[in-house]
């Protein structure tokens, strides 16, 4: 087949995503698939040297363009579902799998890896090859006979279950939708009313669309006056995909497929000489053991407590003496929160929100990233698959560095949340001698723009989208020309959040958000003594909040290593919450059947790694302000040295000696509980 014919066989540059169409993917991915079983025959043969270039020119380049492929399918899958994308990549899943799990156990393959010259690599190859060894044996290559037959089938269906987990939890938040009267809508923001009138009219119905999409859940869950509606939009939320779902909407139950993940990975585990899927998901990570990342969890659980006590208290005495709800509900501590943090700080999230539109705060976001990382990002053109999708470069001294897809806004047919992904990685290619530039993907899922003004976004929005393009620049700035640790491949999974977490930390500086806010009708910045109640207000309720993370991550490490695959699941998140939690939920909540990071998203048992990763970001970011200049501007000369030390090392050497490099020292829990206003509270009386 022409690589002309089929956009997803043309590796000249960029994807061709405008001409990507469903009945290209069976086809092109036969081909693929086909050239890399070639290459691996080729390499496994007796005659073909056990030397790294010369098996990287073969194999890597084949299934280099494969997952190249393979991943232009998958990111459409996500931001542009249709049942005739979906019916093609369900079909190609099954081959995919078997092929990555069969070349990762193929025991020839192994033998070659174990008898290149480490003498002959450098440093960067070193560090390849020692991590090729070690998935060799986590991808079943010590395995034999009917063991390595049952792992394969194992990677197999846990592909296609975690595909479907990801179908029903997008399913079960399209399916669902409510037609609100203005009456019901008090309270709402004008911008978000407007946004479901529009959608109702778009249906030729009457009233207001409203839908389980963050934009709309959300700021109903905040402002809306009738705790009827609120609740009729809790109850949907919590119970999509599961077994408590409204009537049709059962058919997206994902309680079968949990249970079904949970029993391959026990299996899969025990096949590999591990007691639990916890022991395995540790091995490639900065943690030594599942009982070190327990025992850090339910340390920051026990130094969080108070401070999350205390948030309760509040919250119930001012919904009893300034609401009149004696007994709040969960569905109504959304609403007293923001009226709360109103009274508390005499502002709110709507009054901040007219000043953060996404043109001015995509443009501030770039300036910091220029200044600090002396960089150049300008706008550049490629081929997209929505009209809303941007894309930019990236230069330093004129040369390129790495290319990125921008897609903001919220829609039908695009998965939830907010991710970064890679198109392609830097890599001195073996075929060419050419190096290849970095590209990555950088999704959201904000509000779109009403009546013809710009997106507004909330700070929430701003600092999801400042993470996500800290995700970007790993992968994107990196020096490294090995392809398997250059950028974000290779990093350990609970470092990998490290450089995300870090730009956070802007979103709180005043020089940052001055220059990235303008109000949305009058163009003014964000006044400062609205930043200062902003800043005020930081830390309100992070006891809840760092709490309701470690019930997540502490629920996924267990689930993963104490709890049995045959048993019922809820009654341990019961337990959890019981330990860990300051609110519980009703007893009709499933929030499990819709955890997508640890059931279709690669966090299995290593959900902890956002907070391990915080450790390692606040005191990153207190290299900063200890270097701050007199206006509290970041000191070039410390990110320059970030830059250099975490950022372009990539994968190339372990997390911990990156980050020693940079901070001179191990890291220090104490800048992410000063971060987060959680000294202890004795010191405070």
């Amino acid at each position: 087949m022409q690589a002309m014919k089929n956009p997803l066989l043309d590796f000249s540059d960029l994807p061709l995503f405008d001409q990507i169409q469903p009945k290209h993917v069976v086809p092109a991915m036969d081909a693929l698939l086909s050239d890399a079983n070639d290459a691996l025959t080729r390499v496994v043969a007796p005659d073909f040297p056990a030397d790294w270039r010369a098996m990287a020119g073969e194999l890597d380049v084949a299934t280099e363009k494969l997952g190249r492929a393979w991943g232009a399918i998958s990111h459409l899958n996500s931001v542009a579902d249709s049942p005739q994308l979906r019916a093609a990549y369900n079909e190609v899943l099954p081959r995919v799998t078997e092929f990555w799990t069969r070349l990762g156990s193929d025991e020839r393959l192994y033998a070659k890896y174990k008898a290149i010259q480490r003498t002959a690599l450098n440093a960067e190859q070193l560090q390849a090859h020692s991590n090729a060894l070690r998935n060799f044996a986590l991808g079943g290559a010590e395995l034999s006979g009917l063991g390595k037959q049952r792992f394969a089938e194992i990677q197999e269906r846990q592909a296609e279950l975690s595909q479907k987990f990801s179908e029903n939890t997008l399913d079960a938040t399209d399916a669902w939708s409510y037609y609100a009267s203005a009456d019901e809508l008090e309270g709402v923001p004008a911008d978000v009313r407007d946004a479901a009138r529009a959608a109702a009219q778009a249906e030729d119905k009457q009233g207001y669309k409203l839908t389980l999409k963050m934009p709309c859940y959300l700021p109903v869950m905040q402002f809306a006056k009738s705790g009827e509606l609120r609740h009729r939009l809790y109850r949907a939320y919590t119970t999509r995909a599961s077994d408590q779902s409204d009537g049709e909407d059962r058919k997206f139950d994902n309680s079968a497929l949990i249970r079904e993940i949970l029993a391959l990975r026990q299996e899969e585990s025990r096949l590999l000489g591990y007691r639990n899927f916890g022991e395995v998901s540790v091995v490639p990570k900065m943690a030594e053991s599942p009982s070190q990342v327990v025992g850090f969890l339910r340390d920051l659980a026990a130094r969080a407590r108070p401070h999350a006590q205390r948030d309760v208290e509040d919250l119930r005495e001012f919904a009893r003496a300034e609401l009149g709800l004696a007994d709040p509900q969960p569905w109504d501590l959304p609403y007293v929160s923001e009226r709360l943090k109103e009274a508390r700080y005499a502002f709110s999230e709507q009054e901040v929100k007219q000043y953060f539109t996404a043109p001015r705060v995509i443009a501030g976001l770039f300036k910091i990233v220029e200044t600090l990382f002396e960089v150049t990002i300008r706008r550049d053109s490629a081929p997209v698959w929505n009209a809303a999708v941007e894309f930019y470069r990236i230069e330093r001294g004129g040369e390129l560095v790495g290319q990125f897809y921008l897609d903001q806004p919220a829609r039908a047919g695009k998965r939830g949340g907010a991710w970064m992904d890679d198109v392609r990685a830097r890599w001195l290619r073996p075929d060419t001698g050419r190096l290849q530039t970095p590209v990555a993907h950088l999704v959201c899922n904000f509000a779109q723009g009403v009546g013809g003004k710009p997106p507004l976004l909330t700070h929430d929005d701003v600092i999801t989208l400042f993470h996500e393009f800290g995700h970007g620049l790993h992968h994107l700035l990196t020096r490294v020309n090995e392809r398997d640790v250059s950028g974000i491949s290779g990093v350990e999974w609970d470092a990998v959040e490290l450089p995300s977490q870090f730009m956070e930390n802007f979103c709180w500086e005043w020089d940052v958000l001055r220059l990235m806010t303008a109000h949305v009708d009058s163009g003014e910045p964000l006044p400062r003594p609205l930043y200062d109640k902003m800043v005020a207000a930081k830390n309100f309720q992070s006891g809840m909040q760092t709490l309701r993370q470690i019930e997540f991550a502490l629920f996924d490490m267990l689930l993963h290593t104490v709890h049995d695959p045959a048993d019922d699941f809820m009654p341990l998140l019961d337990l959890v919450r019981a330990e860990v939690a300051v609110l519980q939920p009703p007893v009709w909540s499933r929030t499990a059947h819709t955890f997508s990071h640890i059931f279709a998203g690669g966090y299995a048992a290593g959900y902890y790694s956002y907070k391990w990763a915080e450790v390692l970001s606040a005191d990153a970011y207190a290299a900063f302000e200890e270097t701050a200049g007199n206006r509290g501007l970041p000191n070039v000369e410390t990110g320059r040295k970030y830059r250099e030390s975490i950022l372009e090392t990539g994968g190339s050497r372990p997390a911990i000696e990156s980050f020693k490099a940079f901070r001179g020292r191990e890291p220090s829990l104490d800048a992410l509980l000063r971060h987060q206003g959680m000294a202890p509270l004795e010191t405070h009386s």
